[in-house]
């Protein structure tokens, strides 16, 4: 009997463990405001060999808080780090835990520098048991670490957008890869992370309502050494507004019905990305196939230009905001989204009534009313 109960409690604990490898990649944390872009910081220098490099990024309590990047050992000969992200699904952000692994799973799209750029990790790479480090991303001391190599990594999309989906998000899915690699074996943040997070988490400086994006400390040489002297300050952050970013997602006053392809959509439109799918006037019917055939050909090419005037106008605005964002103000940028809604609605109103203009020419004739019968004479 005692060998029984034994054997039932070895396979309980082994379900638990299978249950807890399985679930902690995502912490069911649903946060309704977006959170702050991602700083701009150096890398602090590799400590030694062994480490590995987990990217920055923001956590929530009450209040989005920087959790800073820092050099890891990995437990395991072979594991890799994948990060952890925030992804929009539909009425909320929910954060997904980064873990370690064989293979680097999908962490959003987001390009977290150094190495993630958005998928996979170019950092880095395992050779016979030993982590050789790419100098082309990497911070390392060669008179230290010997097993290097130099990788330039191109076509790299600047953005320092930090979540998956919703309005303005990064639009990624993960690869086949990626997807193979949710279903391996994974170890959650080491008790160095889970400390530093914790740290993190306590350091009212590293809250985005006190520093508004740009985190005193935003990277360190190790776990938990926020007050080493090789730790580095964001060198550049994006102001930070909670309603602002809560109500881009449709989630505050005047917010937001939700598209057809999950992404909330401000009531008032401010952007051309904001604007609903233009709406397709009815297939030509007019009992000529001919004459069909020649009024679909119209509104498609009506159609295209306008798509075309729409993306257009999104990339001047996109322009306008990376300008904005080098000297941003509060004034200043409620100024710009201003301007911004104004050219969206009148490049709405022109579509509207190209539309109705097309749909006058395509109209068939009234018929000629029938003269009236003379009257009888009585």
């Amino acid at each position: 009997m005692r060998t029984m109960i034994s054997v039932r409690s070895f396979l309980l604990a082994l379900m638990m463990l299978a249950f807890s490898a399985a679930s902690f990649a995502q912490v069911r944390i649903s946060v309704t405001i977006a959170p702050p872009e991602l700083p701009v910081y150096e890398q602090p220098i590799c400590p030694g060999d062994g480490y590995i490099w987990t990217p920055g990024y923001w956590a929530w309590d009450d209040d989005y808080y920087w959790v800073p990047g820092t050099w890891v050992e990995a437990p395991e000969v072979g594991f890799f780090w994948t990060p952890a992200y925030w992804g929009w699904e539909g009425s909320s952000f929910v954060f997904y835990d980064g873990y370690w692994g064989p293979t680097i799973g999908f962490y959003g799209g987001i390009n977290y520098g150094f190495g993630y750029f958005g998928h996979g990790f170019d950092g880095g790479r395992w050779d016979h048991g030993h982590f050789f480090y790419n100098r082309a991303v990497a911070n390392i001391n060669v008179n230290i670490i010997h097993n290097v190599y130099d990788t330039k990594v191109e076509n790299v999309t600047e953005t320092r957008v930090s979540f998956n989906g919703g309005n303005g998000g990064i639009n990624a899915r993960p690869t086949a890869q990626e997807q193979a690699a949710a279903n391996e074996r994974h170890i959650p943040p080491v008790a160095a992370q889970t400390e530093h997070i914790q740290a993190a988490r306590s350091n009212q400086q590293l809250r985005a309502s006190v520093n508004h994006g740009k985190p005193p400390i935003a990277a360190t040489p190790k776990p938990g050494a926020f007050t080493d002297h090789a730790a580095v300050a964001a060198k550049e952050g994006t102001p930070y507004n909670a309603t602002a970013n809560r109500e881009a997602n449709g989630n505050g006053n005047g917010a937001a019905r939700t598209a057809d392809n999950g992404a909330a959509r401000p009531a008032t439109p401010i952007h051309p990305k904001d604007l609903p799918p233009a709406e397709r006037p009815a297939a030509p019917n007019t009992g000529n196939p001919d004459l069909d055939k020649k009024y679909q050909k119209q509104q498609d090419k009506l159609q295209q230009k306008q798509d075309q005037e729409r993306q257009k106008l999104q990339q001047k605005q996109d322009r306008d905001h990376a300008r904005q964002a080098k000297n941003a103000d509060d004034k200043a940028q409620q100024q710009l989204e201003q301007k911004h809604q104004q050219q969206t609605q009148q490049l709405q109103q022109k579509h509207t009534q190209q539309q109705q203009q097309l749909q006058q020419r395509q109209a068939p004739p009234a018929a000629a009313p029938r003269p009236a019968a003379p009257a009888r004479p009585h």
